[in-house]
């Protein structure tokens, strides 16, 4: 059974919480990062680039940079930038994004539950970012993105979201990259026994987008709990903030592959390679993304072309090694190109399947990349039998939307 707990959120104030929330640093250019530092006090990024207020610069990852990140936290509490609330409440999400709309529970999920498997995931963690994300937890004491999380579709919930979303909401603002955000405060003790209810009913939630996050959570509460001879199981430490959508809620766009070089071979050689696994067709399109699953978009020297994996390729019962991410790896990227490891080779890079199949072409076409491969996305019912099966998806094979904003609700370590 899944325990999914309210909390008592920081959050902004309301006339500054459009100033305050914000993309995740490395989201921005540099120049870019530099003018909204300059420009906008209220912003998260002020928490987070702490070194911009004094001018004195310090190591990023350093201890000293993640006091002053603390540091800088508490001065926003302190100037009533942000404020917090006194029960614990869960807290009721929607995002209007090209034309989708999501909607979510912002709660806290258990580190006991990420131990015993009740919540699943589907993807690989990387030991040196855990302990970087878990020394800044350690330092700074809060949770200031949640995890994204799925969990099957629920009446009950559904019931209490949709008398929320009639009554007028405590946030309601456009960012400037026209995302309209929509919060809800559920401080109600009959909704909130009931939402939690509801969790307790589910055999298993699912990680979206936080797998790092989710490990270092974990890992740092098992260290507190070891250090804590009063350990009681109710400590902040032993619970992470996530948002939870119904499945229904959620979208997974493809991620898509570009190669810087082809591995000194010709084009002619490379297309003749290719065919070897694949059956090979020309498009005229000025783009071209695939259809079904098994099928692919490749643009090289100008031209776009589909490749369908032949069955041989295709068939046995391991589900991983039927995603398009593994065929294209096993098939191509590997044996063909050289790519031996997507986590660490810098021949490739990925590119978010929300920014189209244009993208892929402007990226070739600006001499940066020789080769584009397009995927067709992975399905929901794809996603949920990996991880219930404990499978690993090859590194970025998902991209799921919605992203959500740093600073919106903050949940903090420290009881």
């Amino acid at each position: 059974m899944a325990t999914i707990i309210p909390f008592k959120g920081i959050r902004p104030a309301a006339d500054k919480a459009h100033m305050v929330v914000t993309r995740s640093a490395d989201n921005y250019k540099k120049e870019v990062l530099k003018h909204k530092l300059e420009t906008n006090p209220y912003s998260f990024l002020q928490i987070i680039n702490p070194d911009f207020e004094d001018g004195k610069r310090t190591k990023p990852g350093s201890i000293e940079r993640l006091k002053k990140i603390k540091a800088r936290f508490l001065s926003f509490l302190k100037e009533e930038t942000f404020i917090r609330d006194h029960k614990p409440c869960y807290y009721l999400y929607q995002q209007f994004k090209a034309g989708n709309i999501y909607t979510g529970i912002i709660g806290c999920s258990s580190v006991d539950d990420y131990e015993k498997g009740i919540i699943k995931k589907h993807e690989q963690t990387l030991k040196d970012r855990e302990e970087k994300l878990k020394e800044y937890l350690e330092v700074c004491d809060f949770n200031a993105e949640p995890v994204l999380f799925f969990y099957p579709d629920n009446a009950t919930i559904e019931d209490i979201i949709n008398h929320y979303l009639v009554k007028h909401p405590a946030y309601d603002f456009t960012t400037t990259d026209r995302v309209r955000h929509k919060i809800w405060i559920i401080g109600d003790k009959k909704n909130v026994d009931t939402i939690r209810k509801a969790f307790e009913k589910m055999y298993a939630i699912y990680i979206a987008d936080g797998h790092h996050r989710s490990a270092s959570s974990a890992s740092l509460a098992n260290e507190l709990k070891a250090k804590n001879k009063k350990h009681t199981g109710k400590e902040n430490y032993n619970y992470y903030m996530g948002i939870f959508f119904s499945e229904n809620q959620l979208k997974i766009f493809d991620f898509n592959r570009v190669v810087t070089d082809l591995n000194n071979y010709s084009t002619a050689d490379l297309l003749e390679k290719i065919k070897e696994k694949f059956r090979l067709l020309a498009h005229n399109e000025n783009t071209y993304k695939p259809e079904h699953k098994h099928k692919f978009s490749m643009y090289l020297d100008g031209k776009w072309y589909e490749l369908i994996a032949k069955p041989e390729i295709c068939d046995g019962d391991d589900a991983v090694k039927k995603l398009d991410a593994s065929i294209l790896s096993d098939h191509i990227l590997t044996p063909i190109l050289g790519i031996d490891d997507l986590r660490t080779n810098k021949r490739i890079a990925f590119v978010p399947g929300v920014k189209g199949m244009e993208e892929l072409k402007a990226q070739v076409d600006s001499g940066k990349y020789k080769i584009a491969f397009g995927l067709y996305p992975v399905s929901m019912t794809e996603l949920k039998h990996i991880a219930d099966t404990n499978g690993i998806m090859p590194p970025k094979t998902t991209w799921v939307e919605p992203k959500i904003r740093s600073g919106l609700v903050v949940y903090s370590l420290e009881d």
